[in-house]
């Protein structure tokens, strides 16, 4: 491996604001801000705007889309009978 081509890898922080959580990982991100984590020491903080904190993925408060909803929007719109519909021509 060539000497300084590759950035520094080393704990960071990365800090989801809005949802209050932080977590110690190995990165090469780098930031101006410090923060003192549990283990006494200080480390690079990186905030982030959504983690699996806050994620509506993670969290479990996704969207469930109302496809029987739209099914009957469609059908109104464009009627539930369209002649030749399914019979490739």
């Amino acid at each position: 491996m060539q000497q300084d081509k590759h950035p520094d890898y080393r704990p960071v922080v990365f800090r989801d604001r809005a949802a209050g959580y932080a977590f110690l990982t190995r990165s090469t991100a780098t930031s101006d801000q410090v923060i003192e984590w549990d283990d006494g020491r200080t480390y690079p903080v990186v905030d982030v705007e959504i983690s699996s904190e806050s994620h509506p993925f993670y969290t479990g408060k996704a969207r469930t889309v109302d496809s029987e909803g739209r099914i009957a929007q469609f059908e109104r719109r464009y009627g539930g009978d369209t002649p030749g519909a399914g019979t490739g021509g």
